[in-house]
């Protein structure tokens, strides 16, 4: 009746090397237990109601024991029967993960588990900066290697490290082999190894790469030789996560090298957007080397069916929750020649109410559709509906206005979220607005992604809905002050944002933020102006 455990190797950095095996288990995860090394993006990847507990080691500074680890996912399994427990690891758990002696753990404790093997650093990250690990004429075998400082550091003379040591590295062994030298973790004891290689007999010419942060928008390559390898890493200020590769296969990487900085590569963008629509523009901008931290500010709910809102402003009012009626207002579509779409969530919405209602497309034949913008319009195309207006201004002014002038005497149905505005219901006040569905601001963000988000670049911003809940959400960076003083974004990280459309441009200002705003409000626009801003 325990809950199953499941060893989940994530890779080496790159999102897209998660195994398929291993995203499915996160999106179902009851609790994630993970590690430093573990991306930002695949943690963006685990289930949002999951336990999240951040296990992770930095170097000569363990913020939980490993003995605790393995104790923590026994304790865990216990107290949640049935539960799925990620173990989430860099790399692969067996690969100097020691994910063997967890498996040993829960072995003991009569818990079941799962390994899912995850892409090794040691073979992974060398591949993205065009080294390949064997090569006909130059290596036949490759070597994986600890070079962790407790493990060599206490290396004697001899070469070989005492068996109460823990390990034993044979430096005379490896010295005379012919293969490729892989060391995992050795960055700060790398001079020590080093030397100890060429008081061994190996050639002190050897090529050597140090490859800082693999796989990720960050990844840099920096060559030396076993003779220059200490001073190389002074000197170019190589920091972990990083890998050393030493033998021939290093030359490779000179020309071999296929993996290009990019215009946003080394950037860190926040996506705010609604998660099922954030996909789109986090493809784009992950293509372009950026580093993406998904984080909706809002969610939205497709309500059971429309409600109607009197065509009058009813002194500025907007309704904050909204309660269905019967779907039998669909008869009602006859009533309307102009059906107005301000969003693609209320396309969505709109259309899923009237499939669930039994009705198809066939009930719009003979009416005009009218779209806020092209984004909107794409939407529409989705469900077979192509789009009669569509002003060159794409806001809610621009379509009003459109409308105005142009379907002054037709019945118009404007279909919009709880929250929108009455800028349409002022410039149609004949109008009618139904409520297909209602937006709920997110109240918090879990620790990690608090942390990501403070130390990224820029916020990228879609609605002003957005900009305000991201506001609220961030916590104060003046402790004591029990409010934000103004502008908000002077206590903010990032204070830089892109925006779509003048109003949420204006929203982000009202806050202090720098803004860059897209020339059109598309995401194709929006993209181009971040590239161009980085340029």
């Amino acid at each position: 009746m325990s809950g199953k455990v499941y060893l989940i190797g994530a890779g080496p950095g790159d999102p897209g090397l998660l195994t398929l095996r291993g995203k499915e288990i996160l999106e179902k995860a009851d609790v994630v237990v993970y590690d430093r090394l573990v991306s930002l993006a695949i943690l963006g990847m685990c289930n949002p109601k999951a336990k999240m507990v951040d296990v992770g080691k930095m170097p000569q500074h363990h913020k939980v024991k490993q003995s605790e680890i393995n104790k923590l996912l026994v304790q865990f399994a216990c107290e949640m029967p049935s539960a799925t427990i990620a173990r989430l690891k860099g790399g692969d758990p067996f690969v100097f993960g020691r994910g063997g002696e967890e498996a040993l753990e829960l072995v003991n404790a009569g818990v079941e588990f799962e390994i899912v093997p995850g892409i090794t650093s040691a073979i992974s990250v060398p591949a993205y900066a065009g080294i390949p690990v064997s090569h006909r004429g130059i290596a036949t075998s490759f070597h994986i290697i600890t070079g962790h400082e407790r493990d060599v550091i206490a290396a004697p003379v001899s070469g070989v490290i005492p068996a109460q040591a823990g390990i034993s590295l044979d430096f005379e062994a490896l010295a005379h082999c012919p293969g490729t030298l892989i060391f995992l973790m050795g960055i700060a004891n790398m001079d020590f190894i080093a030397q100890r290689l060429v008081e061994c007999g190996k050639d002190p010419k050897t090529p050597v790469a140090f490859i800082e942060k693999g796989t990720t928008p960050y990844q840099r390559t920096v060559m030396a030789t076993l003779a220059t390898a200490g001073e190389t890493i002074v000197r170019e200020k190589v920091t972990a996560p990083a890998i050393t590769i030493m033998g021939g296969v290093v030359e490779l990487g000179k020309s071999l090298a296929w993996k290009k900085n990019l215009p946003l590569s080394g950037k860190r963008l926040v996506v705010t957007r609604a998660a099922k629509q954030a996909s789109g523009i986090t493809a784009r901008l992950t293509a372009l080397g950026a580093e993406v931290i998904e984080t909706p500010m809002i969610e939205t709910r497709t309500l059971e069916c429309p409600c109607v809102i009197p065509a009058v402003i009813l002194e500025g009012r907007r309704p904050d929750r909204i309660t269905g009626i019967s779907s039998a207002i669909f008869d009602s579509l006859a009533d309307f020649d102009v059906l107005a779409f301000t969003s693609v969530n209320g396309v969505e919405s709109f259309f899923k109410q009237l499939f669930d209602a039994g009705y198809d497309v066939r009930i719009l034949a003979g009416k005009k559709i009218a779209s806020v913008g092209k984004i909107t319009e794409k939407k529409l195309l989705e469900y077979g509906i192509r789009c009669d207006y569509v002003p060159e201004d794409h806001t809610g002014e621009g379509l009003g206005k459109l409308l105005a002038s142009q379907c002054a005497e037709c019945r118009i149905l404007l279909l919009q979220g709880n929250l929108a505005d009455d800028t349409l219901q002022k410039l149609l006040p004949r109008a009618t607005r139904w409520v297909v569905y209602e937006t709920l601001p997110v109240s918090e963000l879990p620790e990690w992604k608090r942390e990501a988000v403070e130390s990224a670049d820029a916020v990228v911003f879609a609605s002003s809905s957005a900009v305000e809940n991201f506001v609220k959400v961030m916590p104060q960076s003046v402790e004591g002050s029990d409010s934000y003083p103004e502008p908000r974004a002077s206590n903010l990280n990032p204070r830089t944002s892109f925006c779509i459309g003048r109003l949420t441009e204006a929203t982000a200002r009202k806050h202090g933020f720098e803004t860059i705003t897209s020339d059109e409000t598309t995401m194709d626009s929006l993209v181009k102006k971040i590239v161009e801003y980085y340029s």
